[in-house]
């Protein structure tokens, strides 16, 4: 048995419309090519679908069980040839973005939702990993593109400067730093350090240490290999202080303040850089760029990625 979905699209018209006559209108197709098809799809299946005569056409018992049940599959078919086309022009498909930073606040944060409002039919996902794991995921094809911030190793891969964030202190709500609305380095010589050794910990371990090293003195930093909500939960307890990215702000735990740090030229900022492979041919990846360059009114060229 053979047929094809034009054919069930003319036999259901037929049906719909009550003539061969006013389905091959409706159609825009000649009266001719929609009966020698139906009479093709009723050989294929061996039933006869309508019975013909001067009056016009009718269903035959076993016609109309076909027409119900050829109904759903031509609606699904049409679905999926929708889709495969929204696909195609990135509307629609997957994309999996990797980020080794929070995404409770900031650009990240306001990237990701802005994009699936625009967006709604593209499966969306993110992973937080350390930058290593995230590029072993584009090596992979796991992961369509890194969102990272500060530096990584990216040979073979196209990277991008994408945005800055403020970095901040997280302190004690009742540490004397707190009752500023912005603090300095030099403000923070002399304090405890508390960060996570997982990423983004040791980019703000070299932050704090070109920073705060200097006239025989360095900068006293735990390292912890505990994770950064569990560093912020206990900080309350006077244990010490945290840098954190502007990212990780959105999120708030007992008795600990945020204060944004200044240093001789202003704001301290940090630097996020996407990574992606020139020859991932997905679509989407390629529309997420065009919106990432639109938002931020950036100006870098990604039309050498695979079509």
């Amino acid at each position: 048995m053979s047929f094809d979905i034009r054919q069930l699209r003319y036999a259901i018209a037929a049906a719909d419309h009550g003539s061969f006559y006013r389905a091959a209108r409706a159609l825009d197709i000649e009266q001719s090519t929609l009966s020698r098809n139906i009479l093709k799809l009723e050989r294929a299946i061996g039933v006869k679908i309508f019975e013909r005569s001067r009056a016009g056409v009718t269903m035959t018992i076993a016609g109309g069980t076909f027409i119900r049940s050829a109904k759903p599959m031509l609606a699904n078919a049409d679905k999926l040839v929708a889709l495969m086309r929204a696909a195609g022009q990135g509307h629609a498909g997957g994309l999996m973005i990797g980020y080794n930073s929070s995404v409770s606040a900031g650009n990240l944060r306001a990237t990701v939702l802005g994009w699936r409002a625009a967006h709604p039919d593209v499966d969306l996902d993110g992973v937080e990993a350390d930058r290593s794991a995230l590029i072993a995921g584009l090596d992979t094809w796991e992961i369509d593109i890194a969102i990272l911030m500060g530096e990584a190793n990216h040979d073979g891969y196209r990277r991008e400067s994408f945005w800055s964030e403020r970095v901040l202190a997280a302190l004690p709500s009742d540490h004397p730093l707190a009752e500023r609305e912005i603090v300095h380095w030099t403000d923070l010589r002399g304090e405890r350090f508390l960060l996570t050794a997982a990423d983004p910990g040791s980019e703000i371990r070299d932050m704090l240490l070109g920073r705060l090293a200097g006239s025989g003195t360095t900068p006293d930093i735990r390292m912890h290999q505990s994770s950064r909500e569990s560093i912020l939960s206990v900080l309350g307890d006077g244990l010490g202080v945290s840098i954190i990215c502007e990212g990780a702000s959105g999120a708030r735990y007992p008795d600990v303040v945020y204060r944004p740090i200044h240093g001789e030229q202003g704001p301290a900022l940090i630097g996020y850089s996407g990574y992606w492979r020139d020859d991932n041919g997905n679509p989407a990846l390629r529309r997420f760029l065009g919106f990432i360059k639109a938002r931020y009114a950036l100006s870098f060229d990604f039309s050498g990625l695979l079509q």
